[in-house]
């Protein structure tokens, strides 16, 4: 992985607009992220069949799936993302516009995080798919540092929860680690498949001292938490948000103003998290889809974000899958202003929180903090 030249002037060439602050990506999914053309092209090459070949009306198709209610119609838009991602050449050419489209949305640093073990039906092994995107990954960086921005990218190799090939996709993260591989991850269904199924493999890439991070806290809740932290041993945990059913508060009327005023409560669970800074990748838009904030309520208001911000937590802004929920990372930095009317102290802190928790080196880390920080004080003018 080439590390970019964060000593360029950040406020050259500035718009006024959120997309122009420099923002870090922890939770994006390589087979969520592609552009309706591609996909259409892609599958004409392959004889996928598709829902519609037009690309705005498949686009808007992606989307009203994933906001249907239906898991089945959700995951059914997968089936044809990971379809077109079967080839060396599919895989480099969506991995190079995924680094496009992150560098055009303002994004410095991004972790891709996929799974190549759903990517072999055309006869590639598993190496041969973690070198076709690393391909594209690299052409996309080169192309987006020939336009004078700098970007630097990593993959997040990723073993699918309901599949038993946890130690094989361990060894193969460590296989590219040096070769533009940052972390591990594991994704698919949460409930049910814990992530001790994993356990050997979590132990032999901490062991091999490799950095993990876990979707947990999404589809199920504390005990998934839990595990992910004991058995995974996990750094970082995707989504996460529910590890607010741990936080308590107590509301009481405050005769000054007749607001409520509320009292914290952490419970154990909570506050290792908090205290111990494990940062949560929250994915507002995709965690609605989704259902993981329903125990809080509907509608992003009642997202617990902003309640862990406020309490502490090292929460960071993520797509997820941008295909599905019709967004940018800018997008969903602009819903949580809309919403909890966060201004740019509390934009640059979120930002900082995810630069902090990136799968770097220590001196590559507080070269990005510089940089986004530079960046802002730019924007502030």
């Amino acid at each position: 992985m080439t590390e970019p030249n964060y000593s360029a002037d950040p406020a050259a060439d500035v718009d006024i607009d959120i997309r122009s602050l420099p923002k870090v990506s922890l939770h994006d999914h390589l087979d969520g992220g592609l552009r309706p053309g591609t996909i259409i092209e892609l599958a004409a090459e392959a004889g996928h069949q598709l829902p519609s070949t037009d690309p705005v009306a498949l686009g808007e198709w992606f989307r009203e799936s994933a906001d249907s209610g239906s898991l089945v119609r959700y995951l059914e838009t997968f089936d044809h993302t990971v379809a077109v991602m079967q080839t060396k050449e599919g895989l480099h050419r969506v991995a190079k516009e995924f680094v496009g489209d992150l560098a055009d949305d303002g994004v410095v640093y991004g972790e891709v995080r996929w799974a190549p073990e759903q990517h072999l039906t055309k006869g590639l092994t598993l190496d041969e798919a973690v070198e076709a995107v690393q391909s594209g990954l690299e052409a996309g960086v080169d192309a987006v540092e020939a336009s004078g921005r700098p970007i630097q990218v990593g993959q997040l190799i990723t073993a699918m929860r309901h599949a038993d090939r946890g130690q094989e996709i361990a060894e193969l993260a460590l296989r590219h680690r040096d070769k533009g591989a940052v972390g591990f991850d594991i994704a698919g269904a949460e409930d049910g498949f814990p992530p001790y199924r994993f356990k050997d493999a979590f132990t032999y890439l901490a062991e091999n001292q490799f950095p993990v991070t876990i979707h947990a806290g999404e589809a199920a809740g504390l005990d998934s938490i839990v595990d992910a932290l004991v058995s995974g041993r996990a750094l970082r945990l995707g989504h996460g948000v529910r590890i607010a059913e741990d936080i308590q508060v107590d509301f009481s009327p405050n005769e000054e103003n007749d607001a409520d005023l509320g009292l914290v409560t952490l419970g154990r669970v909570a506050a290792w998290v908090r205290d111990r800074g494990i940062a949560l990748e929250c994915s507002p838009s995709s965690n609605l889809q989704t259902g993981a904030t329903a125990p809080f309520g509907e509608g992003i208001e009642n997202h617990p974000f902003d309640l862990l911000y406020q309490t502490g937590f090292k929460v960071t802004i993520n797509a997820d899958n941008r295909l599905m929920s019709g967004v940018t990372l800018s997008d969903e930095y602009e819903l949580l202003v809309e919403t909890f009317d966060y201004d740019l102290d509390d934009l640059l802190e979120i930002t900082l929180n995810a630069a902090e928790a990136a799968f770097l080196p220590l001196e590559e880390r507080e070269a990005l903090v510089e940089f986004i920080a530079e960046g802002f004080r730019a924007y502030q003018g």
